[in-house]
Parts: C-alpha cells; structure tokens; sequence
C-alpha cells in the first residue's frame, strides 16, 4: 500500500484530504500530519484509509523519518515551511507536491532533485495553480487558431458569494487574514502597451482596474506583486500587456487603502502598549495630535470626506473608534489591524465563499482586434468545504495523484504548465463544478488603466 503524506491540516486542506480519502480504494494510506493533531483528525474523520498524527516541521528527526516512509509528500504547511521539506525529499528521493508561489530556495533544488529522479512541483492550487493551467490552456488553443496574442490579463479574488455580504465593506476572510493585511506590500509591476509599469505599495490600492464578471456585475481589480516573470513562465515574450491583479468588490479598495496610508498596516516594529491600547488610541497613534477633535473626525479631515460619507461608515463599522481593548501585548500595527478585522470579517456559520477568477486575451483576427473572456465563478457549500478550500486543494490533490501513479514524467522543480497535467486536471475539476465560460468580444482598445 502506498502512503501519502500530507503535511499541514488548516482549512484549505479539507478538500484535499477529502479527495485523496474518496479515491485511496485500500490501495492508498492517507498520512495527515499536523502541528495541531485535533485538526489532522477532524480532516480524517475516522476514515479507515487515514491517519493522523503530531507533526512539527522543525523537529529534523520526525520530518525525516515520515518523508522516508512515504510514496509522495503533499505539503500544505506555511510557504516558509516548504523547503524544509523539499530539502529532505530530495536526499530521501520522495515527489513532493505544494500549492505555494515557487521560492527562491526550492528552485535551487531543482539539479539535485533531477538527479534523484524526482519532481518538487508548485503551484498547484488556486492562484498560483488553476489560474496557471486554465491559462496556458487557453494560450495554446489561441497559438493553435494561428493567433499572435498581443495582450494577457488575469484576476483572482477571495470573496463572499452573493448574498452573503451582508456588511459595508461586501467582504469577509475566505483565507489567511494575516495575507489579507499585508496583501500588496512588494508593490506591482507590469507591461502596458510595451511600457514597464510599476506601482509602490502606497499607490497599490489606488491605482485599480474594473472588470465584469457575468451575472455578478462590476469588481474592482489592484496589481499582484510581479506581472513580468509570467512571461518567462507562459512563453510570452512578445506581449504588448501583461498584468495580473487581485479582485475586490467596488469601494474595498478605496477603504482599505485609508490603512495604507495611515501607516496601520506596517508589520515591520513593535508597537508599545499594545495590551493596554484601544482600538481608537491605534487609530489615534497615527494622527497628528490635537485634543480640539474626536479621532473620526480626525481622520474624515485627513481623508477629505464628510465625517457622514459612504466611506467613513464603512471604517465606523469596524469598531476602529471603539473603547475596545486590544489586550495583547508586542504586536505590530498589522496585527493590531487583523485582529480588529478578525472580530469583523469572520464567516458566520451559514456563510459561503466565492472564487472569481477571470483572464482576457487581446489578439488581431482577420484584421479585426478580438478579447477572449475566460472566467471562473466556485461558490463554497460551507464554511468547511469553502470555495477557497476546493480551489485550492482539489487541483493540488489531482497534480499529486498523477505524479503518483506515473502519469506525470518530467523531473526536477516544475510548475503545472505542461499539457499533460493541465488538460487531464481541468477536465476533472468539471465533475465538481469548477469550470471556465468563454466569450469573445470585438474590441478598440484594452480597457486597462492602472
């Protein structure tokens, strides 16, 4: 019986789990390890083909001997945890499978991992992942059609399904808060029209885009880190645009970028006092000092809006003015922010998430310049089997079973662009309704502003 290890158990991991435990027919043993056993055994769920355990990436002698054990290892540890485990499959010879970007640490594994025959594969989930294969797919069919594409754009975003967003802001966390606050921090750079762009992280949540997204209507769209180095990833040297951003309802980005500029969302210093603060002394702590003037009116005079506008309600909402207690001693302003937004942004038990994932492809036609539409809407069951947790751990399951069984022959560091995984993996995710709706529109010029 071959054992598949799966390192980490948070929720992303449900769907994950799940798959490998549907399809393990007693030729599979499910290994699920994770800091944390209470949550390896509520993923397991007392399944016969599964097993949980106490896993601590940092003890060297336990990460060796399970990966020693195991016919392929799936890690849905944090990202900074990933190379400790890519380290150890390579001198044990063991595939490994992640959803993570690709870290400069594991692509210098990739000679060391050809020479042991095997694969450490990346980006397998949502984005980077589905976005990755569901793209090159699209790529190939256009260079099939003997189109040269001259403009590529892609968005993401982790949302609130329709009717569920029942508060000011339109936005709940669907994944790690901790992401969601420090989002945007490395800036964005992109290719517009045959020009480098590159946006600061204090214009990030000002400088955006909007797209339509069928039968949902308008989001907003603000640059995702770096937008170039997909060219090398996608074979497309000779675009004239290239952009890839992270979706939002209208009116988040515009809010959350009052924290931006405030300051509130710095992780880099330790903020004194933090146990004994209020919600509306951290507010306070980043506005000049005058005792003439409540702080919300402080900050509607530092934004330049009426202390009774749309915007102004949605940070009221918060709590941020609050005589709340933040009660937790050494934090920094980002997690002061997160836990205020914790308290705010939590699903409640009847909620269900969204996906949205759209890409635009620009090309010339019989003299006649074309947009292809490809969009993606998965809407989550539950607060267990999210959206997020679907997206995520499904494709990461179907790529891992592949290697797995043999299917997938390239060795060495790789990313899920080949035909060979990406076709077989998107027909799949059809059978559990995450699937691409194609249009095609004539167009003047592309629509990207930012």
């Amino acid at each position: 019986m071959q054992t598949v290890l799966i390192l980490g158990a948070g929720l992303s991991s449900t769907s994950l789990i799940k798959y490998f435990l549907d399809h393990s027919h007693n030729q599979w043993k499910i290994r699920v390890g994770d800091i944390k056993l209470e949550n390896a055994v509520e993923r397991v769920n007392g399944h016969a083909n599964g097993e949980t355990f106490r896993f601590d990436v940092h003890d060297p002698d336990q990460r060796r001997q399970e990966i020693k054990q195991a016919s392929i290892v799936i890690s849905m540890l944090p990202a900074r945890m990933h190379h400790l485990v890519a380290e150890c499959c390579v001198e044990l010879a063991k595939d490994m499978v992640t959803a993570s970007y690709l870290s400069p640490a594991i692509r210098a594994l990739d000679g060391e991992a050809r020479k042991k025959g095997i694969v450490l594969m990346n980006e397998c989930g949502v984005d980077p992942g589905i976005d990755h294969m569901s793209a090159m797919q699209m790529i190939h069919k256009i260079r099939e059609e003997g189109i040269e594409l001259q403009a590529f754009e892609s968005s993401t975003g982790g949302l609130v399904a329709p009717g569920y967003e029942n508060n000011p802001w339109r936005y709940k966390f669907t994944w790690n808060p901790r992401n969601v606050v420090l989002a945007g921090h490395d800036g964005a750079r992109f290719l517009h029209n045959g020009k480098f762009k590159y946006i600061p992280y204090h214009k990030v949540f000002s400088r955006i885009e909007t797209i339509k997204v069928p039968e949902l209507g308008e989001f907003e769209v603000y640059g995702n880190r770096d937008s170039l180095t997909y060219r090398d990833t996608y074979g497309l040297h000779n675009l004239k645009t290239m952009f890839r951003g992270t979706i939002r309802r209208p009116g988040f980005c515009e809010a959350w970028d009052t924290f931006v500029q405030l300051g509130a969302t710095d992780d880099t210093y330790i903020m004194e006092d933090t146990e004994e603060m209020t919600y509306r002394e951290f507010i306070n702590s980043f506005m000049a000092f005058r005792t003439d003037i409540p702080v919300d009116q402080k900050l509607s005079n530092y934004l330049g809006l009426d202390k009774d506008s749309e915007m102004m309600g949605r940070l009221k909402w918060l709590g941020i003015f609050d005589d709340t207690k933040v009660g937790v001693a050494g934090l920094s302003p980002a997690k002061v922010l997160q836990k205020i937004l914790e308290e705010k942004w939590h699903l409640e038990p009847d909620d269900k998430d969204m996906i949205v994932m759209q890409h635009q492809f620009d090309f010339e036609k019989e003299g006649i310049r074309k947009k292809r539409y490809s969009t993606m809407v998965c809407i989550g069951e539950d607060t267990v089997r999210t959206a997020m947790s679907l997206t995520v751990g499904l494709p990461l399951a179907m790529v891992a079973k592949r290697i797995l069984e043999g299917e997938y022959k390239e060795k060495g560091v790789q990313l899920p662009i080949q035909a060979e995984i990406y076709n077989p993996v998107l027909e799949e995710l059809k059978e559990y309704g995450i699937r691409f709706v194609e249009a095609e529109i004539n167009i003047s010029d592309t629509n990207l502003q930012i």
